[in-house]
């Protein structure tokens, strides 16, 4: 959406906190030994305390309140009673809601309790990226060279980007215009940022995929070529200088 006036800003400004705000908090929550049910759970009740609703579940049905990947699933996980986190997961939590008509969105890969198998750097590379991508934004700025900057940096680090994944617009709905920022440069893609609009950034750093494939269940991600993913996702309001970071708040 565009930001026209302060009734939107502050709508927008109050989505993000939520969802910026329960993802921060299951994060701090999560621990070995419990559930990724427990975790949903935990997360859908911070959420309802902002009178927020799923945006997933409202967009798509998805069974879950939040999605939580955990090891070798990239994104859209399922939130499980048989799936018991464990001391060095790689987890992915990925909370977007609605609220009073506006919508947000904000992910984070972390490494749970100590990083026994060397998840950090790829968690760590894909934060800094996600920041330093952010910062390139303004009106008026190639969405191409976005990607290019991602995926770019991501190679430097000895990783891959995810092809199939991408950022989108966002406030009045999940998914909107514009759709499709990718993780590496499309060289047919002419558009701009417009200031003005919001969106939703992501990262998809992957230690050996480019690809993402859905699973069985119909929700979970797996790379094509197996590995690990980490994704950061911030919801941004572009200006004509620095974006403002609407979900700052929670802490990625």
């Amino acid at each position: 959406m565009s930001i026209t006036n302060e009734t939107e800003l502050m709508g927008m400004k109050q989505v993000s906190y939520a969802v910026a705000h329960t993802l921060r908090r299951m994060r701090e929550y999560a621990q070995v030994g419990m559930t990724t049910e427990e975790l949903d759970d935990y997360g859908a009740q911070i959420l309802r305390e902002f009178g927020a609703k799923s945006a997933p579940f409202l967009t798509y049905g998805f069974p879950g309140w939040t999605c939580i990947s955990v090891g070798h699933e990239f994104c859209h996980g399922i939130p499980s009673s048989q799936r018991i986190l464990k001391e060095g997961d790689l987890v992915n939590i990925d909370v977007s809601a609605e609220l009073e008509g506006y919508w947000a969105d904000n992910a984070c890969s972390f490494v749970l309790g100590k990083d026994m198998e060397g998840h950090q750097k790829l968690v760590d590379t894909s934060k800094d990226i996600l920041y330093r991508a952010i910062m390139r934004i303004k009106g008026g700025v190639r969405i191409s060279d976005l990607g290019l900057f991602i995926q770019t940096e991501a190679t430097k680090k000895g990783y891959k980007v995810i092809k199939n994944l991408a950022g989108h617009g966002v406030g009045r709905s999940l998914h909107e215009e514009p759709d499709n920022l990718l993780n590496y440069r499309d060289r047919y893609d002419h558009r701009r940022f417009k200031k003005g609009s919001v969106v939703a950034v992501e990262t998809f750093i992957s230690t050996t995929s480019t690809y993402a494939d859905t699973q069985d269940d119909g929700w979970t991600m797996v790379g094509n070529k197996g590995g690990y993913m980490a994704q950061h996702e911030h919801t941004i309001l572009i200006t004509e200088n620095k974006p403002i970071i609407l979900t700052e708040m929670n802490g990625i």
